[in-house]
């Protein structure tokens, strides 16, 4: 097969041949990725609405949500998002899906986490990865694409339990997303546990309810609201500056 690249010289190496006596040339032609099952990539979008002063992410906070056309999950609520074209970076694919999804563009985007579970959707492997971006209120969404309606939903957030022992701890939150307009109410109750004797907090996330909301999107909700919070608390323990 040719290869993927049309400018392949950034991949020579030391330009010897491999075990097979092949040049890269050589090994490229021969190369089959049919040989292997390949994952499928999306990405998915949190754009949260938020007040002047930004101090807490309990309440006051607004998640944009899209409705599904399709099926899986056809008719419940998720993240915008969607696949990753085959020459397309993946923050650029989380731009385009944002804007055909919900009309919107032109927003920072920060890559968060890549969620890998082989269980995750029932079509094929689909490995997504969640982005976050931030806007202050009034901003409006048009639902395009394969999204039946986009709107936002007012988002709460509660820690109902907190367990730390042996260098671990485990904290459970209940997530509540509401629609007035639609009259649509979805919640999910969330854990997420970490090493707390470790450089690296080692988070994962267990799903223990959940009504309404489609794939582990949950999960990728949590994830980033929680992240949030955590830079909340780091800068307000900052000393002001004099």
């Amino acid at each position: 097969m040719p290869a993927f690249l049309d400018d392949i010289t950034p991949f020579y190496g030391t330009k010897e041949k491999n075990a097979a006596g092949q040049t890269l040339k050589e090994f490229l032609a021969a190369y089959d990725p049919r040989r292997y099952e390949q994952p499928s990539v999306t990405a998915d979008i949190l754009v949260v609405q938020h007040p002047t002063p930004f101090t807490t992410v309990e309440h006051g906070l607004k998640l944009l949500m899209v409705q599904r056309s399709n099926h899986p999950s056809i008719g419940k609520w998720a993240l915008p998002g969607g696949f990753v074209n085959i020459r397309e970076d993946v923050q650029d694919a989380a731009a385009r899906e944002l804007l055909e999804e919900t009309g919107i563009s032109g927003l920072p985007l920060e890559q968060l986490c890549a969620w890998g579970n082989w269980k995750r959707d029932p079509r094929t492997r689909i490995i997504t990865v969640s982005h976050l971006a931030l806007v202050e209120e009034g901003m409006a969404v048009q639902a395009g694409d394969d999204a039946a309606d986009a709107c936002f939903f007012d988002l709460t957030c509660g820690l109902e339990e907190r367990r730390e022992s042996h260098g671990a701890r485990q904290e459970t939150y209940r997530f509540s997303l509401t629609n007035e307009k639609r009259e649509v109410s979805l919640s999910f109750l969330l854990r997420e546990d970490s090493r707390t004797d470790s450089l690296l907090p080692q988070f994962t996330y267990h799903l223990l309810e959940n009504d309404g909301v489609a794939f582990d999107h949950p999960s990728v909700i949590g994830q980033g609201i929680l992240y949030l919070k955590r830079l909340l608390t780091a800068r307000s323990s900052q000393p002001l500056q004099r």
